[in-house]
C-alpha cells in the first residue's frame, strides 16, 4: 500500500475516485469548495437537493465528476460539525474505506486533513487515514475454499491544502502505515484457529520474524525442558493437560543509539486455546477462546509495526506461549505451585490461568533491567463488565508510567483507563496454604487479578493492560481487533521522543 501525499488544487488530481468529506449543515472545507467550484456546483446541490443525507458514517457514491480530474465522487458524512472529534473523524473514514473496500479500483485521493480537530495535526490525521485502510482492506479467508477477491486498492493519495503540512502528513502516514500493518498482524494470529496456532506455532512465527528482520531482532526461544530447569514452574503448570508444549519467546530488538540503555519490555498473554482447565468453562461461545492468546498477538503486531518504523530505542518483547486443557495430568484446584520467583501459588481456579503464564515471564524480564515493563492480556471477564468494549483497563505500580500509557491510548486513539491497583484489594489474595491463591473473588476481579501480577513486579515500573472487552468482537462480526497495537506502538515512539529531549537537554549542560 503506497500513500503519496499531494497539495495544490484538488480539482486537477487525476483518480479513479475522489473522497470528500462534507459536514450535515452543506457547509464545504476548503477542498470541498474548490471541487464544487470547478464542478458547477455539483457537491453543493446534491446537498442542497437533499440527494446526499450527511450523517454520521454515510456514504454515496457520484459517479460522474464533470470539470474534475477525478472520474467519480465518494461522499463522507461527517455528521454535525460541532460534534466532529476524533471519534466521529475516526467513524467516517471507516465508512468511506469500507465502501471503497468493495469497489473495482486501483487507487483514490482523500481530503481528510481538512477537517479540524481540537488539537490534532495534519500527521495526526494522515495516520488514521493509513489505519483506516489496512483496517478496512483486511480479509481473513485462509481457511475458505472459496475466497472473495481481494480488494485492489493499492494507493491512497493524501491531499493536504498547506502546503506546510505536507511533510507532517508523510510522516504521519509512513506511522499509520507501520501501525495499520501491525494491527492487521495481529488479528490474523488472534483469528487463527487453536489448532493451527498454537504455542509452537507462535514460536515458529518469532524465529520467522527474526530472519525477515535483517538482524534487526534476535530470538530466543525457550522450550519445556529449558522452562523446567529455569524453575518456570507456574508457566508450565498451564499447559501441564495440554499435548501441545508450552513455550516462553523473547524477542529484543536494539534501536537506541546506546545499546546498554535500558529496554522498555512487552509482555504478552499466548494462550492459544483456553477450555478452563479442569474448571472447565461453558460450551457456549467457547470457540472465541482461540482469542485469549490477543494479548500476545498485540506483542507480535507492535514488534512488526516497530521493525517497519525502526525508533530508536531499544524493546524486549516476550511471550508466554500454553494451552489450557484438561487432562490426567492438568493441574488440579487447590493444586500448589512454585512460581520462578520463588512464591508459592495456590490454584482455586484453573481457568484463572493467564496470571500463571505471566507472573513467571513478568519474573523472567527482570534479567533485562528495564525502564518499564506492560503486559498485555484477556485476564478478566469483569473487566467486561467494569469498562464493556470501548477502553482497555490499565493498572499499574507506577503513577508516571500510567499517565504516559493513557498519554499514548489518547494519540493513537487506543484508549485504555486506569483503574486503582491499592493495597486493599491485595488482601483478597490471601491463602491458608501459599504464599498467595490465584483468585480473589468475585469482588473487584480485575483489580486483584492486577493485585497478583504485581507481586511479581516489584523491581521495576510496570503496568498490566486487560484487553478482554477490546481484544474481539462477537456475533456476527466477530473477529480479532488487533488492539492494543496502536498503543502500544505510540508508547515506544513517545519513549524515543522523550530520550531526544533528554539528549538535547544534557547537551546544552555540557
Amino acid at each position: 500500500m503506497e500513500f503519496p501525499v499531494k497539495t495544490g488544487n484538488p480539482a486537477k488530481v487525476e483518480t479513479a475516485c475522489l473522497v470528500i468529506p462534507v459536514y450535515q449543515e452543506g457547509e464545504l472545507l476548503p477542498a470541498a469548495a474548490r471541487l464544487d467550484d470547478a464542478s458547477e456546483r455539483l457537491i453543493g446541490q446534491l446537498l442542497e437537493r437533499g440527494d446526499f443525507d450527511a450523517r454520521l458514517g454515510k456514504v454515496q457514491m457520484v459517479p460522474f465528476a464533470p470539470g474534475l480530474g477525478a472520474e467519480r465522487l465518494l461522499l463522507v458524512g461527517l455528521g454535525k460539525r460541532d460534534k466532529c472529534q476524533e471519534a466521529a473523524f475516526r467513524k467516517a473514514l471507516d465508512a468511506a474505506f469500507t465502501a471503497l473496500a468493495d469497489l473495482p479500483l486501483d487507487d483514490c485521493a482523500v481530503a481528510f486533513t481538512d477537517v479540524p480537530l481540537d488539537e490534532r495535526d495534519a500527521a495526526w490525521k494522515a495516520r488514521m487515514v493509513a489505519e483506516a485502510t489496512h483496517r478496512a482492506l483486511y480479509r481473513f479467508n485462509d481457511f475458505k475454499s472459496e475466497k472473495a477477491p481481494a480488494p485492489r486498492l493499492a494507493q491512497v493519495t493524501l491531499l493536504v491544502s498547506d502546503d506546510g503540512d505536507a511533510a507532517d502528513a508523510r510522516e504521519g502516514a509512513r506511522i499509520g502505515d507501520a501501525v495499520g500493518q501491525g494491527i492487521n498482524a495481529a488479528r490474523t494470529l488472534g483469528n487463527l484457529p487453536g489448532n493451527v496456532c498454537t504455542p509452537s506455532y507462535l514460536a515458529e512465527r518469532a524465529e520467522a520474524l527474526g530472519k525477515a528482520s535483517g538482524g534487526a531482532l534476535q530470538v530466543e526461544i525457550l522450550d519445556e525442558e529449558a522452562l523446567e530447569a529455569l524453575g518456570a514452574h507456574s508457566l508450565l503448570s498451564v499447559g501441564r493437560g495440554s499435548e501441545q508444549p508450552s513455550r516462553l519467546i523473547v524477542m529484543q530488538y536494539q534501536g537506541a543509539e546506546n545499546p546498554e540503555e535500558a529496554p522498555h519490555v512487552l509482555v504478552g498473554k499466548g494462550i492459544t486455546f483456553d477450555t478452563g482447565g479442569i474448571s472447565l468453562k461453558p460450551g457456549e461461545a467457547m470457540d472465541e477462546m482461540k482469542f485469549d492468546m490477543c494479548g500476545a498477538a498485540s506483542v507480535f503486531g507492535t514488534v512488526e509495526a516497530i521493525l517497519a518504523i525502526r525508533p530508536k530505542v531499544n524493546l524486549v518483547a516476550i511471550v508466554a506461549a500454553a494451552e489450557n486443557m484438561p487432562d490426567g495430568r492438568a493441574t488440579k484446584p487447590g493444586d500448589i505451585i512454585r512460581t520462578l520467583k520463588g512464591l508459592s501459588v495456590e490454584v482455586l481456579n484453573t481457568d484463572a490461568e493467564g496470571r500463571l503464564v505471566l507472573c513467571d515471564a513478568l519474573t523472567y524480564a527482570e534479567r533485562f533491567e528495564p525502564a518499564s515493563v506492560v503486559d498485555i492480556a484477556t485476564l478478566t471477564g469483569a473487566c467486561i463488565i467494569a469498562l464493556g468494549h470501548h477502553a482497555t483497563g490499565l493498572l499499574a505500580n507506577d503513577d508516571d508510567l500510567a499517565l504516559d500509557l493513557l498519554d499514548a491510548g489518547e494519540a493513537a486513539w487506543d484508549r485504555a483507563w486506569h483503574l486503582p491497583l491499592w493495597d486493599e484489594y491485595q488482601e483478597q489474595l490471601d491463602s491458608n496454604f501459599a504464599d498467595l491463591a490465584n483468585i480473589g473473588g468475585r469482588p473487584a476481579g480485575t483489580i486483584t487479578a492486577a493485585c497478583f501480577l504485581s507481586r511479581f513486579a516489584d523491581t521495576f515500573p510496570w503496568a498490566h493492560l486487560d484487553i478482554a472487552g477490546t481484544a474481539w468482537t462477537s456475533g456476527k462480526q466477530k473477529g480479532a481487533s488487533g488492539r492494543p497495537v496502536g498503543l502500544l506502538t505510540q508508547y515506544l515512539l513517545d519513549r524515543e521522543a522523550d530520550a531526544v529531549v533528554e539528549s538535547g537537554a544534557e547537551t546544552e549542560a555540557e
